[in-house]
């Protein structure tokens, strides 16, 4: 079975490198080139995080990675200075996975509701038992 891996170009990582955080405290890290293709895979894919593949690392390591960033706004700086540079257009670089939902936008039980008749309203029947 063949799997298609998404890996940064030599390129793209050029252009990203300059904006990574620098000098983080813990445990040694994961190669943030690895980690970032991982990030892009789980994205492009739609896979969950715990299905990313082993060559990109512990899928821990890039959720925690992706979230860490997300939390700091290191996306939302990175898309701003690769735009600055013209690498990327905004308008071309935002999609829907960046915009939150509430959890029931996803939808439900459907079908119709029950509604009492006008009859009984109009004729004010008790709403509960005395």
């Amino acid at each position: 079975m063949s799997r298609s891996l998404f890996w940064l170009s030599d390129a793209a990582w050029q252009a990203i490198e300059p904006h990574l955080p620098k000098n983080q405290p813990g445990a040694r890290r994961v190669v943030d080139r690895r980690v970032i293709s991982g990030i892009v895979h789980v994205l492009k894919s739609g896979c969950r995080w715990c299905d990313c593949p082993a060559d990109y690392g512990p899928s821990t390591t890039i959720y925690n990675r992706f979230n860490c960033w997300s939390r700091r706004g290191f996306w939302t700086k990175l898309l701003d200075a690769l735009a600055e540079a013209g690498a990327v257009t905004k308008s071309t670089a935002i999609d829907s996975t960046y915009i939150k939902a509430q959890r029931s936008a996803f939808g439900g039980k459907g079908g119709a509701r029950r509604r009492p008749s006008a009859v009984l309203v109009v004729a004010g029947q008790p709403r509960s038992t005395p």
